[in-house]
């Protein structure tokens, strides 16, 4: 969203929404300073637009600690400074597309059990483009209960609000929505691309992704030790198989249609999979 603000008497903008919550981070922006969005009737102060009221109260909810008793006697010594937030987005990002590959091979398994056309699933644009689609229905209820995910689960991350809480179900549901569109472009391996830079440039200048800077909320990270990277590692391969098992046949039959020479080279498909079905195949 685009805002305007006026600051020293003159007017400023547009400014993307999420400059204006960093500035109000890093107390740039007073609560009084005027701002204006499309549909607002006038300008009001930052703190009464409600896409920011937010940031205001989390800025005063960190300054209250350090209002201390003037009668302490340990006034003058506040002890350490807080501890960097921890960005692991090396293990974010191996725990997304964890997810989303085992989340992938479980997919086609099941078309295959159903005795879909995966020929057809295939050549279908629409199909290949929002196959990941369900699996981000199902991740804000995983968040929601549990506050983790198969990815996350294995390599000790979980999402939590700022205090702590786990996400209730819309802002979960918000938060994967944000993930689907801006973090992995709906799983298009072009667009998935673009994405991911995408999402690591905003994510040194906020500090933390676009998506939990916008819905307040954080990730913690355990402590990694050598048999979840293992399992992890196992877990992945294993996905990858399945896919490999259930696609092959179909994949190679069209690339030999397309170029005639792999079949006169490789002859039959070389690769192990499971026996090709369709809706007619009676078992």
């Amino acid at each position: 969203m685009d805002i305007w603000i006026i600051r020293d008497g003159e007017k400023t903008g547009p400014l993307h929404d999420y400059e204006v919550r960093r500035k109000i981070e890093d107390g740039e922006l007073p609560a009084t300073t005027p701002a204006w969005h499309e549909g607002l009737d006038g300008w009001h102060p930052l703190i009464e637009i409600g896409i920011f009221t937010r940031e205001f109260e989390l800025a005063e909810t960190a300054r209250e600690p350090a209002q201390l008793d003037p009668g302490n006697s340990r006034a003058d010594f506040p002890g350490p400074p807080p501890l960097p937030i921890q960005t692991c987005y090396g293990r974010r990002f191996w725990a997304r597309w964890l997810d989303l590959t085992l989340y992938s091979g479980i997919w086609w398994i099941g078309m295959w059990a159903a005795r879909q056309d995966i020929e057809a699933a295939l050549l279908n644009p629409w199909v290949m483009f929002f196959q990941y689609v369900p699996w981000f229905a199902i991740e804000p209820l995983l968040l929601h209960y549990f506050g983790t995910t198969p990815g996350k689960w294995l390599l000790g991350l979980e999402v939590v609000n700022h205090d702590g809480s786990r996400l209730d179900l819309p802002a979960a549901i918000r938060r994967s929505l944000r993930v689907m569109i801006t973090g992995v472009g709906f799983g298009s391996p072009f667009l998935a691309v673009f994405c991911q830079a995408l999402s690591l440039f905003t994510a040194k200048r906020l500090g933390t992704t676009l998506w939990d800077h916008t819905g307040g909320h954080r990730v913690t990270a355990a402590p990694l030790n050598p048999f979840r990277i293992l399992a992890m590692v196992a877990v992945y391969a294993g996905a990858l198989l399945l896919q490999i098992i259930v696609i092959s046949p179909y994949t190679f039959e069209l690339n030999t249609k397309a170029f005639p020479s792999i079949k006169q080279k490789f002859g039959e498909n070389p690769l192990w999979h499971l026996p090709k079905r369709s809706q007619q195949d009676p078992g």
